[in-house]
């Protein structure tokens, strides 16, 4: 998959150790906290041991998400093949203050764009807790359906599909 990506607004750039001030801003913010998870990111440190984690984990892309005017950090996009699920599933995460301006639509359709060049990475799916109002509208606005409900360490997540019935034939 590209490491740069672009679309009329927006660039996607591929993770790395120089965006730690930006990736602690995003992963303490309410949203993430509630429906991702708290990662115990609380220092500079934190932040970069975190997102070397991230780039050490096989079958897994975090893009960042910038404004193309500002360059300005808005949210994350991934893309990673999940131990639990047979194929590669799409997530977001973007700030608070960026929200509502169609930015994680338009940098995540892009990405679905492009992944529905490789064979390999489709159907894609995404994953959310059934408590994600949000996430579920985004990911319904992006074509993808829902297909089934799953227990992953004690935890309900709803599997959506860009591939309909492709779990459930």
């Amino acid at each position: 998959m590209q490491t740069i990506i672009t679309t009329d607004r927006l660039m996607l750039n591929v993770l790395t150790t120089d965006d730690h001030e930006f990736i602690m801003a995003l992963v303490n913010t309410e949203g993430w906290i509630k429906f991702i998870g708290d990662r115990n990111v609380h220092s500079k440190e934190d932040a970069i041991a975190y997102i070397q984690k991230v780039k050490a984990t096989e079958n897994l892309t975090y893009w960042v998400v910038r404004l193309t005017e500002t360059n300005t950090p808005v949210g994350i996009i991934s893309f990673i093949k999940r131990k639990y699920l047979e194929h590669f599933d799409i997530g977001f995460a973007f700030l608070p203050e960026f929200n509502g301006y169609g930015y994680a639509y338009e940098a995540a359709k892009e990405v679905l764009s492009i992944a529905g060049n490789y064979p390999e990475y489709n159907p894609v799916l995404a994953t959310t807790i059934p408590q994600n109002v949000q996430s579920i509208k985004l990911l319904t606005k992006l074509g993808l359906q829902f297909e089934q409900e799953i227990e992953v360490d004690n935890e309900k997540l709803y599997v959506f599909s860009n591939a309909p019935k492709i779990l459930n034939p």
